[in-house]
């Protein structure tokens, strides 16, 4: 569908600099998009791609906005201001009500009406699937969970007994929700496997990417917060809790019990250790490792950036003799009267 940029102005509470008959019908890249296509600008390094572009139109912010050559949509949030037009020019097609001949469903599970179960998905006794939930191809709903409405199962997700989907939550491909933790006693150089009986719960409106694990409770639940954004290839282990409007980048591992405020932002390849607490607003880098709590709001990183092969050599022969330097120190503040801190008092 097409929309006029007097239009989108109206319904967005946007500043419209230039034709509102202008129509845009699709989106781009600053540097690809053409006529008919919207693009938006919050990056400073493509102030040059702005400059050029060729787009219909360029939702903006208030400071940029004499910079954009082409028609501006005027915003204070630009990002969410384009993702939301775009939802409307690029609509989530509807799947049709009704169960696949080939789809396997018991007959004590509970379908609303208005949903949607694909090819060879599963359905297990006493499962519930909501209104306008779609359970793609391939998917299994275990026995007695429940997917609330307006739920989404893109493709081969399995959500395993007992598990709760909050409404209009998305489980991309290949995704797993509510497998069993990684639970297990020693016992004389062995492992006892530990019953998983908890299960996962997740709020409204979270979204979990494809190949992602999310592990059932132990004992008490894996609860994720409404609004969680996670990215693919993540695991988040037993009894972790993840507050409201998290977002979590790809390939991060959260080991077991871990508790995770709202509003935080995980990047790529972060770690962080079971049982620890991490307060709300806190931003970790990428590859940042955590193994303490933290109860500070702020940006925390501890990754180190690459460097040049040769440059990261002598670097890391530094760091292997910084043990013999600091006990040098020591003992020329020794000698010099200074009262130094000695060996047996290093952190490591």
């Amino acid at each position: 569908m097409g929309l006029t940029l007097g239009e989108v102005a109206i319904r967005f509470g946007c500043e419209l600099r230039g034709d509102p008959d202008v129509r845009v019908e699709s989106i781009g890249t600053l540097s690809g998009a053409g006529p008919g296509a919207l693009t938006f600008f919050v990056n400073p390094r493509l102030r040059e791609p702005l400059r050029q572009t060729r787009a219909a139109a360029v939702v903006l912010a208030p400071e940029a906005a004499d910079d954009c050559p082409v028609p501006a949509l005027v915003c204070r949030q630009p990002h969410a201001t384009f993702a939301r037009i775009a939802t409307l020019l690029h609509p989530v097609p509807v799947a049709p009500a009704g169960i696949h001949p080939t789809a396997v469903v018991d007959a004590a599970a509970r379908i609303a009406p208005s949903a949607h179960v694909g090819p060879q998905a599963v359905i297990e006794a006493g499962a519930t699937v909501g209104e306008r939930a779609v359970v793609g191809p391939g998917c299994v709903v275990g026995a007695g969970a429940v997917l609330g409405e307006d739920v989404r199962l893109v493709a081969k997700v399995t959500v395993c007994h007992g598990v709760l989907i909050g409404a209009r939550s998305i489980l991309h491909p290949g995704a797993v929700v509510g497998s069993d933790g990684f639970g297990y006693a020693p016992q004389s150089g062995t492992w006892v496997k530990v019953p998983q009986v908890g299960t996962v719960r997740l709020g409204e409106d979270v979204e979990i990417g494809a190949n992602s694990t999310v592990d059932r409770g132990a004992i008490d639940d894996t609860v994720i917060a409404d609004g969680v954004k996670i990215d693919n290839q993540v695991q988040v282990g037993h009894n972790v809790r993840i507050g409201a409007h998290t977002a979590i980048a790809g390939s991060v591992g959260i080991a077991g019990g871990a508790i995770i405020g709202a509003r935080c932002q995980l990047a790529g390849q972060v770690g962080i250790a079971g049982h620890l607490s991490i307060c709300d607003d806190v931003v970790l880098t990428a590859r940042a490792m955590v193994v303490n709590d933290i109860d500070e709001p702020g940006v925390y990183a501890s990754g180190v950036p690459v460097e040049k092969f040769a440059d990261w050599r002598r670097i890391l022969a530094r760091l292997k003799r910084i043990d013999i330097l600091a006990r040098k120190v020591n003992d020329m503040q020794r000698r010099g009267g200074s009262p130094g801190r000695r060996d047996d008092e290093d952190d490591a």
